[in-house]
């Protein structure tokens, strides 16, 4: 237990930075889910309105941490991927 006033107040900020950062990873996690459904389930027009949407909150998460920069232009990559052999 934290007994100085500077140690609490740590403590109090990594509690609100980590409820921050798990709500993100649930976001970027959510929007990775739909949009492999929509791939899973053959719908090419969907997938490729949704790839924006899902590019940019990959990147962002990247950005802030949540992911690092490899992981995310892995998914970028699988999911660009999957969606050109969708529409092929």
């Amino acid at each position: 237990m934290a007994n100085h006033v500077s140690a609490q107040k740590r403590v109090r900020q990594t509690e609100h930075k980590t409820e921050i950062n798990r709500l993100r990873k649930s976001r970027v996690r959510h929007q990775i889910r739909s949009f492999r459904r929509l791939i899973a389930g053959k719908d090419a027009k969907g997938a490729t309105a949704a790839l924006p949407a899902t590019f940019s909150l990959v990147d962002r998460a990247a950005k802030w941490g949540i992911i690092k920069k490899n992981t995310a232009a892995r998914y970028k990559s699988r999911m660009t991927l999957r969606l050109k052999t969708l529409a092929a």
